[in-house]
């Protein structure tokens, strides 16, 4: 439970591979079929009580990729969401993960890995997004991993509580 007098904040990187994934507002709690695709990059803060979260919403595209790197220095957790739909991604997802993870300067970030589009059929669950990402491969940080739906808002609260407990953690 959270102090009501103590304020944390919390700074997060939110990656992913799929333009398309990424359809829920935190901040709103609204589901949007037709978001666009960020392109570079979009901070924004999110307030929930006494938390505020810092979220720096990383576009996907191959010309990006070598961004996210610097982005992710310093933040309490690394999110990254991939469309647990889409079999076809999972390997490109999973290899841009792990290269991610080999960064040095990145040793020891929590990640948080979501597998968006739970709500359709043949999507992944966890343990499947943990066998095609190799997550089991990871050893050097915390890694957890959920199956959500923006669309369905499923496991969304349990995806905010983990960024809470991390940034209460100590994280960066």
């Amino acid at each position: 439970m959270l102090s009501p007098c103590v304020d944390f904040h919390i700074y997060v990187i939110y990656v992913l591979i799929s333009p398309v994934t990424r359809n829920f507002s935190f901040q709103s709690g609204q589901f949007s079929e037709d978001m666009i695709p960020t392109v570079g990059f979009n901070m924004r803060k999110i307030t929930k009580g006494n938390v505020t979260i810092k979220v720096w919403d990383i576009g996907g595209q191959p010309r990006f990729r070598s961004m996210w790197e610097r982005y992710c220095r310093g933040v309490n957790a690394i999110v990254y969401m991939v469309d647990a739909a889409d079999s076809e991604k999972i390997e490109a997802s999973r290899n841009e993960l792990h290269n991610l993870l080999d960064k040095p300067q990145l040793a020891g970030i929590p990640v948080l890995v979501l597998g968006n589009k739970r709500d359709l059929p043949h999507a992944l669950d966890e343990n499947g997004l943990i066998e095609r990402m190799n997550l089991s491969a990871i050893q050097d940080r915390e890694i957890c991993c959920y199956s959500i739906s923006c669309k369905e808002k499923d496991n969304i609260d349990i995806t905010l509580q983990w960024l809470i407990a991390h940034s209460k953690s100590g994280g960066r």
